[in-house]
């Protein structure tokens, strides 16, 4: 099932929301700023981003600029979800960026939500992105060193796991055989 993932500062609808798409089957990783939401587009490679706007270091229509201005990221598919308290134009901003969908949270049941994330992935399944890095120019983010390690540590953890896939269909296999 596709990987969402729930980007708000809010910790009690975060786990509401994160629920209910893990009770209808979705992989779902969560962030509560900005900064860590770009992080986690790198390491979790979301298949949707629920997207909130007012947030704590980075709002979410910086979020929303920096993914739509990265060519591995641009076509991933973000849903703004926010509060009554964001205006008008922050939605319609929103939309002319990119985000695929504007949903108030205290207007929409979270059933509401997964349906409209289902029915988004629907129309993206054949054309999800390959997320391979965000690069941001925060104070605070990695330096360039540390996300070069980081980046061959990812490129030899899953050099790690397609030897682990090709160990266990050859197990799989010799088993078979035997039988």
């Amino acid at each position: 099932m596709a990987k969402i993932l729930l980007v708000d500062d809010d910790s009690l609808l975060v786990r509401m929301y994160q629920k209910k798409l893990a009770n209808d089957g979705y992989t779902v990783a969560t962030a509560a700023n900005g900064v860590d939401a770009l992080q986690q587009v790198v390491d979790f490679k979301p298949d949707l981003v629920l997207l909130d706007i007012m947030m704590p270091k980075m709002n979410g229509l910086e979020v929303l600029s920096r993914l739509k201005d990265h060519p591995e990221t641009s076509k991933l598919p973000v849903i703004l979800l926010t509060n009554v308290g964001a205006s008008d134009d922050d939605a319609q901003r929103g939309l002319e960026m990119g985000a695929v969908a504007y949903l108030v949270k205290a207007s929409n049941r979270p059933k509401v939500v997964v349906d409209k994330v289902k029915e988004i992935l629907a129309g993206y399944v054949h054309d999800l992105p390959q997320v391979k890095s965000v690069i941001h120019d925060e104070a605070d983010a990695i330096n360039m060193e540390e996300k070069r390690k980081a980046l061959e540590e990812i490129e030899r953890a899953n050099k790690d796991i397609q030897e682990a896939q090709k160990r266990a269909e050859e197990a799989k296999r010799k088993l078979t055989n035997t039988f």
